[in-house]
């Protein structure tokens, strides 16, 4: 089975903390996360989602959600109208129901938050859902590789993506159709940082059509690679920031809010 088909899915990551597999599910679970860097991160996304969340409730929402706009304003709307019409029966819950409600709402807001998100994105144009991936179909995935046997690497660069894939990439975005000078279809963690081949890793990055295009996110890879070879930067370390926001990781090796004008 390819470790693409093999993650976990998220009903499992949450039923694992909430206590309600089976042993064998999960010591299963257990033996596939200590192992499996998208998961692990993944399992982590969740709990943080469910802390922010009980928080949230135990407070006035207006004061704990900042403002914004988009999907994120759509989600305190309804987190205060939640809060509002629980507020009488949520006392009278036992413990192991309040505990399995408030797991399932935290899942569903951020399965909401992932979806709304994602339209919107498709609404506003291809430039915007190409600046970053969809992080429900790109989470990134890497390989545990030693950073010693990494850095050996003389051709260290991106590898070709058999053409299967690329369409396969292409048509999950909703590109499928689009000239192919312009995407790459691009490696989330690079092969350089030890980024695997899972599809769950790639995602279609425009040339032109951002000032965050592929070819700035080139010059990030380059410099992770330097200080991981250079023992600066841990290669786990580098591996979760250019996954989590690749974006945000330009602007703080490279001091920069902006790509540097070369590099675009």
């Amino acid at each position: 089975m390819k470790e693409y088909e093999s993650h976990l899915t998220d009903r499992e990551l949450v039923m694992a903390m909430d206590g309600e597999l089976a042993r064998n599910d999960l010591k299963r679970v257990e033996t596939h996360l200590e192992s499996c860097w998208s998961c692990r991160s993944r399992k982590q996304d969740l709990e943080r989602a469910i802390t922010d969340f009980v928080h949230v409730h135990r407070s006035d929402p207006e004061l704990q959600l900042p403002p914004s706009a988009g999907p994120r304003a759509l989600l305190k709307a309804r987190l205060a109208q939640l809060a509002q019409a629980s507020a009488s029966p949520w006392p009278q819950l036992p413990n192991m129901r309040r505990r399995r409600w408030v797991t399932a709402a935290a899942f569903g807001f951020l399965v909401g938050a992932v979806f709304v998100n994602w339209y919107l994105v498709q609404r506003r144009g291809p430039e915007v859902v190409l600046a970053a991936p969809n992080p429900a179909l790109t989470p990134g995935a890497a390989l545990m590789e030693n950073p010693v046997n990494l850095c050996r690497e003389t051709m260290p660069k991106n590898k070709d993506v058999p053409s299967s894939i690329r369409h396969r990439v292409l048509a999950e975005y909703g590109v499928a159709n689009a000239p192919a000078n312009d995407y790459e279809v691009d490696y989330l963690i690079t092969p350089a940082l030890g980024g695997s081949d899972d599809i769950h890793n790639l995602w279609p990055h425009s040339y032109s059509a951002t000032e965050w295009n592929a070819k700035v996110k080139d010059a990030l890879e380059d410099r992770l690679r330097d200080l991981v070879c250079e023992g600066k930067v841990d290669l786990s370390t580098a591996q979760r920031e250019i996954a989590t926001n690749w974006i945000e990781a330009y602007r703080k090796y490279f001091h920069s809010e902006h790509p540097i004008r070369s590099q675009e």
